[in-house]
């Protein structure tokens, strides 16, 4: 199966339609799945429903979404930063729920493993738990989360070989891995492409059996927040 595509338009066709639900890769400007995202943009699709860690900022990530009223809904953890999410939010042009992170990790990992739903104590006796099942065991109480289980997934990675078995740098391994789990469909970005059998089995993070389709690009490297010492 041939999992390698030229450009992200290429990798995403015939896979985008209005009203999806896509879960995507990130930890604040980290790990970003840009080109999908411009891609998406570009074919217009929208009432979109994102799960993410975050929404980017104003004009990087899911942030270029929200500029042209694509998104219709966020699941995220960290909505900072966004001066646009904040405004239609605060207007009611887009719904938010709220996790928090472990709890939004937890759920894309359980959906891609096909588990429909797992008790935690995070949320419980704040907004979080509000509408949700809950059940003690051994005298604590937990709250019921599901798991997501996403139309697509959108993923960067460091390297790739054509095969799909991925490999993340540093913080990019957050959400990436349990994000590109949980999609029914995979679709990866990566900054370099190697030879089948050269990546070291040990060292792989996330096995090519979760990736669908391939991309190699060049990506942004920014800083979320930049702190320097005056002379």
């Amino acid at each position: 199966m041939k999992k390698i595509y030229p450009n992200a338009a290429a990798a995403l066709d015939g896979l985008l339609h209005d009203g999806m639900f896509i879960a995507a890769g990130g930890f604040g400007l980290c790990g970003i799945p840009e080109l999908l995202l411009n891609a998406i943009k570009d074919a217009g699709t929208k009432d979109l429903t994102f799960a993410s860690n975050n929404a980017g900022v104003d004009d990087f990530g899911i942030g270029i979404l929200l500029q042209t009223r694509q998104v219709k809904k966020m699941i995220s953890s960290y909505v900072g930063e966004n001066a646009e999410f904040m405004r239609q939010y605060l207007s009611g042009e887009l719904e938010l729920e709220f996790n928090p992170q472990g709890t939004l990790a937890e759920r894309m990992r359980a959906g891609g493993c096909g588990i429909p739903g797992f008790y935690t104590k995070t949320g419980v006796g704040t907004v979080i738990a509000d509408g949700k099942e809950h059940k003690d065991f051994n005298g604590e109480t937990y709250i019921m989360e599901e798991g997501i289980f996403a139309d697509l997934a959108i993923v960067k990675a460091w390297k790739a070989d054509a095969t799909g078995n991925l490999v993340f740098r540093k913080t990019a391994r957050n959400f990436n891995p349990p994000a590109a789990m949980c999609g029914k469909t995979c679709v990866v970005e990566v900054e370099e492409i190697v030879p089948t059998g050269s990546l070291d089995p040990d060292s792989i993070h996330l096995p090519g059996i979760y990736v669908h389709r391939l991309i190699q690009g060049d990506h942004e490297k920014r800083i979320e927040q930049r702190t320097v010492r005056s002379a």
